[in-house]
């Protein structure tokens, strides 16, 4: 995910949540609908919008978040006298709501790094969200931008807006040198574009103006903490630098080392046995990072297949919070939820420049994910910088294509590179 900077403002909320504990209080109650509702969380620059279905079965009830063309099924559900909790422990957040005169109102408690929080507005109607009233989109926004992120120090990253427009309907994704920002829903009335998103790990909104030129200028909501301006042009031949290249190994290196407990507390070496003469595949993640579990979905079905031909991952996971107990049930919880068999190991704080601190043979940690592939030798062959999920399409399935093909061609070097048994006939 590319890193933003922040910068406080005043509270938008009163509140009612301190830490990560979740907390409760008195409202008038009524029924709660089943069906489809219409969300909105409350940040500085408007309101980022998604899709929320509830339905019960018995007395369970479960929720479904829609952002475009994403469904992502809500882990716990609870409601009880007219309260509900939507909690997302894999990421650590959650929503607390209060049915009042048939509305859902509350917060959405973001758990950050050190276990500092956010607190925003919440709230939600049933049915789906009307079409507005504004006038009709001005231009057709479908295609590939060339985008610069400015963030408040002045400095700049590049990325590419690729945008998918039906009448006022607009989707579509940022792809950054070190991540995307997934799914994105909203619209396009007059000269303004409005994109948003909630996924359980963050909650984003980007708005943007289109001028006589064609050109897009904005500004990018994460949270109500992070504030980054944004242009955009309109350029189908834009390109990201090949994420291959921007983390290297640091000269008199051809290995990568370290040394991580895992969740027993047993530590863990790539000199250990059980990794002698294996290809091994090392990510660098965080059970906060929505790329990093979009990763993690891929390698946990990658896995299995790979495993028998000589093929470990290794997860080393730099978590949000410092205390030992509460990492390792945010790691366990991102095990459970995309059902891990591979190594995660406790590796330190979410912070990149932490991060490569704790791994000195890498050039630098620009991003979470980072992928390194090992071969059997114990060699550095690639690192990769960042991660395209499946909300960005094809180039989801072209970086699926690039990984399988390094690990075959990694494992094929394994095979051929075994030694033969002078005993054996022709």
């Amino acid at each position: 995910m590319p890193s933003l900077s922040f910068r406080l403002i005043p509270a938008l909320v009163v509140l009612f949540a301190a830490g990560c504990q979740p907390q409760t209080s008195d409202t008038e109650t009524s029924t709660l609908k089943t069906g489809q509702w219409h969300a909105d969380i409350e940040l500085p620059g408007g309101k980022a919008q998604f899709g929320l279905e509830l339905s019960r079965e018995t007395e369970d009830w479960t929720a479904t978040i829609i952002n475009g063309s994403e469904r992502i099924r809500v882990p716990e559900v609870v409601y009880n006298d007219g309260r509900l909790r939507l909690r997302f422990p894999a990421f650590n957040n959650r929503i607390d709501a209060l049915l009042v005169d048939g509305e859902l109102k509350g917060s959405l408690t973001l758990c950050n790094r050190y276990g500092k929080t956010q607190v925003i507005l919440f709230r939600a109607a049933p049915g789906a969200r009307q079409s507005s009233a504004q006038s009709s989109a001005a231009a057709d926004l479908s295609g590939r931008w060339s985008v610069t992120f400015i963030e408040d120090d002045g400095s700049e990253y590049p990325a590419i807006g690729e945008f998918r427009q039906r009448g006022n309907r607009l989707l579509g994704t940022f792809l950054t040198q070190t991540g995307d920002y997934r799914y994105l829903g909203g619209s396009m009335h007059g000269d303004t574009m409005r994109l948003s998103t909630f996924d359980g790990a963050h909650a984003f909104l980007f708005e943007a103006k289109l001028d006589d030129n064609g050109e897009l200028a904005g500004q990018f909501w994460s949270g109500n903490q992070s504030l980054e301006a944004w242009i955009g042009k309109r350029n189908p031949d834009a390109r990201l630098a090949d994420p291959s290249t921007l983390t290297f190994l640091m000269p008199g290196y051809d290995q990568l080392v370290f040394r991580f407990p895992d969740l027993n507390g047993d530590p863990v070496s790539l000199s250990d046995p059980r990794f002698a003469n294996k290809v091994v595949l090392v990510t660098l993640a965080g059970s906060w990072c929505p790329n990093c579990h979009d990763e993690a979905a891929l390698m946990s079905e990658l896995y299995p297949r790979y495993r028998d031909q000589g093929v470990e991952i290794i997860a080393l996971m730099y978590e949000h919070l410092e205390d030992e107990a509460a990492a390792i049930a945010q790691v366990q919880a991102f095990r459970e939820k995309f059902d891990i068999e591979y190594v995660t190991l406790l590796a330190g704080i979410s912070d990149k420049t932490k991060a490569a601190e704790t791994l000195p043979a890498l050039s630098q940690v620009l991003a979470f994910p980072t992928t390194i592939f090992i071969d059997r030798s114990g060699k550095v062959r690639e690192i990769h910088t960042g991660f395209s999920g499946p909300g960005t399409g094809e180039h989801y399935q072209r970086q699926i294509g690039k990984i399988t093909d390094m690990l075959d061609l990694l494992v094929a070097e394994a095979s051929a590179g075994d030694t033969p048994d002078p005993a054996a006939g022709d």
